[in-house]
């Protein structure tokens, strides 16, 4: 009898198959997993329901009709093509009767199919160690800066140089902020967030600096993995320091999307009332609602955002004081490049 397939021995099969459902698929998998469910999402529910009302001798009756009815199909479609050295490897939710279920009927066809011992949970497990175990030995270098100050930018252009970058913002798909949400491209679960953390972690070279834009707990509905926080705030930081007409120009380029969709920022604006009043907020939601961005941004960053961004700073980031300034009046796109090259040259080192 072979021994139990753990999640670290992933790599040795030419195909990792989900066979859940794909609703449960889309909430996070396997990286590089497929989908093929031994039971749709509407299949799964009626199942449910029989267990719940009638037993479980109804629900494997009608359920084994689906399954067999979907195996069949995935068999000829999926998997018609396979040679007979194929090397699958299958889990469901947490190892049971779904991924169970596939396996044998692959292995009755004569692949060396497995069955991933605890499925999809095991998995999770292997994520939340993972960020755990790496988090606290990270080369973090913070790059921080006032809204505005291109950050997201720069680690992209650090990464296009050359250099290591963890960039929590793009995989959050959220830009950190009130107004961060961006059009027509949700937020992934925070299982999901959490696997694409733990897949870059683990690319990371611990003898290469690691550029980290400087996150809040919170990127939207996303919650940053706890010790991931704690060694962000522990690390060192480089500050860009941007000149105001420079951050003005550049907030007015990537948050240009926002004239198109006034009345969803009055209405985020309308969040703010108990901290500026609401004779403020009525004059930032009619420039909001006029599309006069340059007037509502100039506003935000000089009566909400500056005010209150060193205090919060120096209250995250335990080395604030020893931070190491990069000054520029240009966040085009070749200024940005240069700020990346200043960064690139400091190479601060690692906590």
């Amino acid at each position: 009898m072979k021994a139990p397939v753990r999640v670290a021995d992933r790599g040795g099969f030419d195909m990792l198959i989900d066979a859940r459902s794909p609703g449960e698929f889309a909430i996070d998998h396997i990286p590089g997993a497929i989908n093929c469910p031994v039971l749709d999402d509407e299949e799964r529910r009626i199942v449910g329901t029989l267990y719940k009302q009638q037993g479980a001798f109804e629900a494997r009756r009608v359920g084994g009709a689906m399954v067999a009815a979907n195996l069949a199909r995935h068999l000829r479609e999926q998997f018609g093509d396979k040679p007979a050295n194929w090397k699958p490897l299958v889990y469901c939710w947490r190892g049971g009767l779904r991924s169970g279920s596939m396996t044998t009927w692959l292995r009755l066809v004569g692949w060396d199919a497995q069955q991933l011992a605890g499925g999809y949970k095991s998995w999770r497990r292997h994520v939340i160690d993972l960020i755990d175990a790496l988090a606290p030995t990270l080369p973090i270098t913070v790059v921080c800066g006032a809204t505005g100050s291109a950050k997201t930018r720069v680690l992209h252009a650090l990464a296009a140089q050359g250099e290591q970058v963890l960039d929590l913002e793009g995989l959050a798909c959220h830009k950190g902020s009130l107004l961060g949400a961006l059009p027509d491209r949700p937020q992934p679960s925070q299982t999901a967030f959490e696997t694409q953390v733990a897949a870059a972690l683990e690319r990371v070279d611990p003898a290469r600096p690691l550029y980290v834009e400087g996150e809040s707990r919170r990127i939207g509905k996303i919650n940053v993995p706890p010790t991931l926080v704690e060694r962000m705030r522990a690390s060192p930081l480089i500050e860009v320091q941007a000149s105001f007409p420079a951050r003005l120009e550049y907030l007015l380029r990537d948050y240009a999307y926002l004239g198109e969709r006034p009345q969803w920022l009055s209405d985020q604006l309308g969040m703010l009332k108990e901290m500026h009043g609401k004779e403020v907020i009525a004059g930032w939601q009619a420039m909001a609602m006029a599309g006069d961005l340059r007037s509502l941004f100039a506003e935000l960053a000089q009566r909400h955002y500056d005010p209150a961004y060193a205090k919060s700073q120096r209250a995250h980031f335990r080395q604030w004081d020893q931070r190491v300034p990069v000054a520029t009046d240009d966040l085009t796109d070749q200024g940005i490049e240069a700020v990346a090259r200043d960064v690139r040259a400091l190479r601060a080192a690692p906590a």
